[in-house]
């Protein structure tokens, strides 16, 4: 995990992505390699996920790819088969933790309370997934949840309505490691085929954190 920890922390931002075509998913990938982006979260929201990222693993050779919205241990396996480099969800379910432990997937459980926060931190789970990060109450939530657990060690990454407007200020906590972001490749872009456009958007966020 130490070595997840360290390249998102390197990148900062981590495309969440849904891709329903699987022939999107190495052009995408490339887009995103080529303005300075090179890491990618593929949701298993649907049937295109796996196959997403066994290609992009296979043919986009430096590309973090992690796997989203794992919901099962059924998931998790998929995804390590895949070629996944890590895993998260939008919650916390010990049953999905164990099964990324046991086949060895970096794992960043979702959490939106102190309650979760803490039984996470009690399977092991120091890199957690604050989510849905706005919607639950911003940065001035996170921040009241550190004040209890920042002695802990716990590393975030939130995600759920960051945006270019606001991805600064998130990156601004310490202990916020990277965010994730649905903006940059929005499903209509993808679909379309819209290269030039979610290449536009990576390099004006990069941009943006330098």
């Amino acid at each position: 995990m130490d070595t997840i920890l360290a390249a998102l922390s390197a990148l900062k931002l981590v495309p969440v992505v849904v891709l329903n075509d699987v022939e999107k998913a190495v052009p995408l990938a490339r887009t995103l390699m080529e303005a300075g982006c090179n890491g990618i979260e593929i949701t298993f929201r649907t049937e295109a996920a796996a196959d997403s990222i066994a290609r992009i693993v296979a043919e986009v050779p430096g590309m973090l790819v992690g796997a989203g919205t794992l919901l099962s241990a059924e998931q998790v396996l998929r995804a390590r088969a895949a070629g996944a480099t890590f895993g998260v969800a939008p919650g916390f379910d010990p049953a999905v933790v164990e099964a990324a432990r046991n086949c060895g997937l970096p794992f960043v459980p979702g959490i939106a309370t102190a309650s979760e926060m803490s039984q996470a931190l009690a399977t092991g789970c120091v890199f957690q997934k604050f989510f849905p990060a706005e919607p639950a109450g911003g940065t001035k939530l996170l921040k009241a949840l550190l004040a209890a657990f920042r002695h802990t060690g716990v590393r975030i990454m939130p995600t759920g309505g960051i945006g270019a407007d606001n991805i600064k200020e998130w990156l601004a906590i310490p202990e916020v490691v990277a965010c994730g972001g649905s903006w940059i490749c929005e499903a209509k872009l993808i679909d379309a085929g819209d290269w030039v456009e979610i290449g536009r958007r990576t390099r004006e966020a990069l941009s943006a954190l330098r």
